[in-house]
């Protein structure tokens, strides 16, 4: 295992500056995820861990070694891929063990390493089968059992889950989480989706346009996003913003917006400053008309057994709530939604960037 050390890291292509300098350290053992939009970054940086993009400019450490000018093969970090990379010719076993050949181990320890990383993934039994015969998640397993018989210092995963459909998605992530108690091996995970990103890193890293916009344990950044693109980019559903100024003529502070009013908890802002407030679809609950804050229009419902989520028309804005399941809805109704102010997050209407509390 190793820790990895990114100073000042770029990444230029032409005239063209993809990575802006970014300052990051991965503790040794720790699960560190990427996460941002398409174009961001993210692959290039993990990318430039593995060796398999030059660095522009900055320093890259694995463990102690300075390894911006070693080969791939030098860094002892494995990678698994989002489109598996198996030989379609050879068997399970064979796949799993390739690498180790091409290095020139014994058969015997060869065999034991793909016993052992078959057992851990629980496909023992496909050792004789050819990748044509698996399944999606099976191949995936498959390109993970690769790396583990390398025994890397470092796991890297490049998107391994995009291919999968939603229910073996959700099963692998189980096994990746369940595979990196085990071994405690450093990881670095890419992804679009921050569900996955949620669940399984110690630490979510998010990108944007080359840049680090924030970095922290997953619950911190769901309560406390540092800007807007944070706030809307962590959470599903999507945070609900609202934008418009700070009215504070009637002593509390509303925010005021086309035709719509919303109470706020105290927020540094000033009477007349631009705000964007945010608040999740988990922090609406259903109310009366007596005890609701808001009074949006249903314009879409979905029942998903666990909860239904309410699309609404909130005066020119959407609006989506997570409710309860018994709750009956039907298109146009006016419903009643409350919320807890010291839920709303705050946004600086200009630069986005998030507000205190007065």
């Amino acid at each position: 295992m190793a820790e990895i050390r990114l100073d000042g890291i770029v990444k230029d292509y032409g005239a063209v500056r993809a990575i802006h300098g970014v300052d990051l350290h991965i503790n040794d053992g720790e699960f560190v995820a990427f996460v941002g939009p398409s174009g961001c970054g993210k692959s290039t940086m993990l990318r430039m861990v593995a060796g398999l993009e030059e660095i522009s400019g900055g320093r890259l450490y694995i463990g102690d070694k300075l390894v911006n000018e070693i080969e791939p093969r030098g860094r002892d970090v494995a990678m698994v891929f989002q489109d598996y990379a198996l030989y379609p010719h050879m068997s399970i076993a064979e796949n799993i063990g390739f690498g180790l050949k091409m290095r020139g181990w014994k058969a015997k320890d060869i065999q034991r390493r793909v016993t052992d990383a078959a057992r851990i993934l629980q496909i023992e039994s496909y050792l004789e089968r050819r990748p044509g015969q698996l399944s999606g998640g099976q191949r995936q397993r498959v390109a993970m059992g690769r790396a583990i018989v390398r025994e890397p210092s470092v796991f890297l995963f490049d998107e391994p889950l995009s291919n999968l459909d939603a229910k073996l998605r959700v099963e692998m992530r189980t096994q990746i989480k369940r595979l990196h108690a085990m071994l405690g091996t450093t990881t670095i995970y890419v992804t679009h989706d921050q569900t996955e990103a949620m669940t399984l890193a110690d630490r979510v890293v998010v990108l944007r346009a080359g840049h680090i916009v924030q970095e922290g344990p997953p619950i911190e950044l769901y309560t406390r996003p540092n800007c807007r693109f944070v706030g809307e980019f962590i959470g599903s559903p999507q945070m609900n913003i609202l934008s418009g100024v700070v009215d504070r003529s009637n002593g509390r502070p509303k925010l005021r917006a086309d035709g719509v009013a919303l109470e706020l908890g105290e927020v540094a802002a000033s009477d007349g400053a631009k705000l964007d407030v945010g608040i999740r679809p988990e922090h609406l609950s259903w109310a009366t008309p007596d005890t609701g804050r808001v009074s949006p229009v249903v314009d879409v419902f979905e029942p998903l057994g666990s909860d239904t989520m309410a699309i609404c028309r909130f005066g020119d804005f959407e609006l989506t709530a997570r409710l309860d399941p018994g709750i009956t809805l039907r298109r146009e109704q006016a419903i009643h939604l409350d919320y807890d102010p010291a839920n709303l997050h705050y946004f600086d209407g200009e630069s986005g960037v998030r507000l205190n509390a007065a």
